[in-house]
């Protein structure tokens, strides 16, 4: 157990990393200044974009930046998200998966059928928030809407606004709580073998047969 505690694992590129970064720092940016637009409560945060008047102009633009940059991160590795029959039968053990009863899963590729459904998630709620985002805009676009389109706009908004955010705070307290030396993989770009092993036993595998 020892020496495979020691023994790496490239797990992402540096491009990979740095593209993960990207768009998580401007995920948190937008979160922030939409719960802040969202409703008075949340207003106090404008002040991370210097105030309400420069929240409401650099809002859309940053979420432009971040539709961008999840763009290539999703050309990257939707190859590695395929849905498939293992997938679901992990989720339809998802309480041995909370349980930690790794011994009775299939053995798990390089994402759990988990991280896939957050992908798609996010394959479908960040185009709806650009999409919605854009007929929202003022004083661009907004003005050029009917209003029924813009109310619906607004709710849609709302709606894929909350469940990303859902979707990423359960993924944050995965990589960096519950499933302990997942971090590591982006900010060094490797994890140890006994970590791939016991994760991603099938992904680890596969890597051990191609470095032969």
């Amino acid at each position: 157990m020892a020496k495979s505690s020691s023994v790496l694992i490239k797990r992402y590129t540096a491009s990979d990393r740095f593209n993960h970064w990207f768009v998580a720092i401007t995920f948190i940016l937008l979160a922030l200044s939409g719960l802040a637009l969202f409703h008075p409560a949340f207003f106090f945060l404008t002040h991370l974009l210097g105030g309400g008047t420069w929240t409401r102009i650099l809002h859309p633009f940053i979420g432009v930046v971040m539709f961008a940059g999840f763009a290539g991160m999703m050309l990257r590795f939707w190859k590695l998200n395929y849905i498939t029959d293992n997938d679901r039968k992990w989720m339809k053990q998802i309480v041995d998966v909370l349980a930690n009863r790794h011994e009775k899963l299939l053995p798990v590729g390089h994402y759990n059928a988990g991280q896939k459904y957050l992908f798609w998630t996010m394959v479908v709620c960040i185009p709806l928030l650009l999409i919605t985002g854009v007929l929202m805009w003022q004083p661009y676009f907004a003005p050029l809407v009917p209003i029924v389109v813009a109310r619906l706009a607004v709710l849609l908004h709302a709606v894929a606004a909350f469940v990303i955010i859902a979707g990423i705070i359960v993924h944050i307290y995965a990589g960096t709580m519950w499933v302990k030396g997942s971090m590591r993989a982006m900010t060094r770009g490797t994890v140890t073998h006994a970590w791939a092993k016991h994760h991603h036993a099938a992904w680890c595998d596969e890597v051990s047969k191609r470095d032969k």
